[in-house]
C-alpha cells in the first residue's frame, strides 16, 4: 500500500471510531500506535524502536514520562506526547515535551490527540523546541501538499536533515495559510481595510468599513465558491455536458422577490455547505446537466435541488449543528436523515442521490 493510501485507511478508521473513543488510553491505542506503526513504520511492540513510557530525568523532575520515545540508529529521535481525541490540542499540553526535548538527542516532538498532529523542532533556538509547530496533520481534513514531508519522518526513509531544512518555510507557509483560512472566514478590520484600498479611492470611513464589511465577506465565499468549481470542472474533464444559452437563463436567471434578498442576506453560508453542494453536483451530473443542480440555503438547512424547484429536492444538508446530516429523499420524497462525520461520506449515497434525479427526469421527461 502507497504512503498517501496508509494515510487515507488511518483517517477513515478514525472518522469511524472517535465517536466512541473517551480516554487518553484508548486514544493512544486506537489511533496513536496505528499512526507509529502504519504511517512512522516502526514496531511498537519492539522496545529498540519505540519506548512507551519514555522517562528521562530533568532537573528536579523525577520520573516523569513521555508518552513514547522513537529510536532509530540508538539515538532517540521523535518524543510524542499524547492528549485524549475528544479534547483540542493545545501548545499548553506540551510542558513535558518542551523539557524532554532539551535533554535528549530529539530533533522532532509530536503533540497529538490521535486526530490532529502537531510536529515541532527547535528553530528559533537550539536545543529548546519551538513553541510553534512547523507542521500540522489533521486526520479529518488531510492537506495533500504535507504528505511528501511527513514521509520524510518515516522509518524507511528517515531523513532528518531534510526535515530540518524544509521546517523553516513548512512552518510559515503553514500559519500564512491557517491566517488566510481564517480571513476567508471572518475578516478582521485591518483585512478589510488592506483590500477596500485595493478597489475604493476614496477615504475609509466609518460608513465604507461596514459596507466593504458585508462586501469582502461575500467576495470571499464566492471566490471560494469559484476555486471549488474550477476544482470540479478539471476532474470531471469539464464541460461535461454542453449548455445552452436559454438552459443557463432558465436556471440562473429566475426572478427573485425582494423579501427573498432579505432573507438570503440574513444566512449565512459556509464554506463546507457549499464544497457538499459541489460533491452532490458532482456526483449527480451523470444524470443531469450540472447547470441544473441548485444550492438554496435556508435557516435549518441547505438545499440542494433539481431546476431551482422546491418540489424536486435532491439533497438537504444539515451541517448547522454539531452532529451533521445529508438529508436523502425517497421516491415519495420523505426525507431521512443520515449522520455523516466527514464531507467524503456524502460519497456513501451516491446511488440514492442520483436516483432522486432519475425519478424527476423520468416524472418530467420533457426537460431531461
Amino acid at each position: 500500500m502507497e504512503f498517501a493510501e496508509k494515510l487515507s485507511a488511518l483517517a477513515a478508521k478514525v472518522r469511524q471510531q472517535r465517536g466512541v473513543i473517551q480516554t487518553e488510553e484508548a486514544t493512544k491505542n486506537a489511533f496513536v500506535m496505528p499512526f507509529i506503526s502504519t504511517i512512522l513504520g516502526y514496531d511498537v511492540f519492539n522496545p529498540m524502536e519505540v519506548v512507551p513510557e519514555f522517562i528521562a530525568d530533568v532537573g528536579l523532575k523525577k520520573g516523569e514520562k513521555i508518552d513514547y520515545a522513537i529510536v532509530k540508529d540508538g539515538e532517540v529521535q521523535i518524543l510524542i506526547e499524547c492528549k485524549k481525541s475528544t479534547e483540542p490540542v493545545k501548545i499548553e499540553h506540551a510542558s513535558q515535551l518542551f523539557r524532554y526535548f532539551a535533554v535528549t538527542n530529539a530533533r522532532i516532538a509530536i503533540l497529538t490527540n490521535g486526530e490532529v498532529y502537531q510536529f515541532f523542532t527547535d528553530l528559533d533556538a537550539p536545543n529548546r523546541m519551538d513553541a510553534k509547530p512547523f507542521l500540522v496533520l489533521d486526520l479529518t481534513d488531510i492537506d495533500e501538499s504535507l504528505i511528501p514531508e511527513l514521509q520524510k519522518l518515516s522509518k524507511d526513509v528517515f531523513d532528518l536533515d531534510s526535515i530540518i531544512n524544509a521546517a523553516g518555510e513548512l512552518k510559515y507557509i503553514g500559519e500564512l495559510k491557517r491566517t488566510l483560512a481564517a480571513q476567508f472566514k471572518e475578516p478582521e478590520d485591518e483585512w478589510i481595510k488592506f483590500l477596500t484600498g485595493r478597489v475604493y479611492p476614496g477615504p475609509y470611513t466609518q460608513k465604507v468599513r461596514e459596507q466593504f464589511t458585508a462586501l469582502v465577506t461575500k467576495a470571499s465565499k464566492q471566490f471560494l465558491n469559484d476555486q471549488v468549481n474550477e476544482r470540479l470542472k478539471k476532474a470531471l474533464g469539464a464541460p461535461g455536458f454542453p449548455q445552452s444559452e436559454d438552459a443557463a437563463a432558465s436556471v440562473t436567471s429566475a426572478p427573485v422577490a425582494e423579501a427573498d434578498l432579505a432573507d438570503a442576506d440574513a444566512l449565512e453560508t459556509t464554506l463546507e455547505e457549499i464544497e457538499g453542494y459541489q460533491i452532490v453536483r458532482a456526483i449527480v451530473c451523470s444524470e443531469v446537466k450540472p447547470a441544473r443542480v441548485v444550492q438554496r440555503d435556508a435557516k435549518s438547512y441547505f438545499a440542494v435541488l433539481l431546476d431551482d424547484n422546491n418540489r424536486k429536492p435532491i439533497a438537504r444538508l444539515h451541517f448547522n449543528r454539531t452532529q451533521k446530516y445529508i438529508g436523502i429523499f425517497d421516491d415519495n420524497k420523505e426525507e431521512s436523515r443520515v449522520p455523516i462525520s466527514s464531507l467524503e461520506e456524502i460519497y456513501e449515497h451516491t446511488e440514492a442521490l442520483r436516483a432522486s434525479v432519475k425519478s424527476y427526469l423520468s416524472a418530467s421527461p420533457s426537460i431531461s
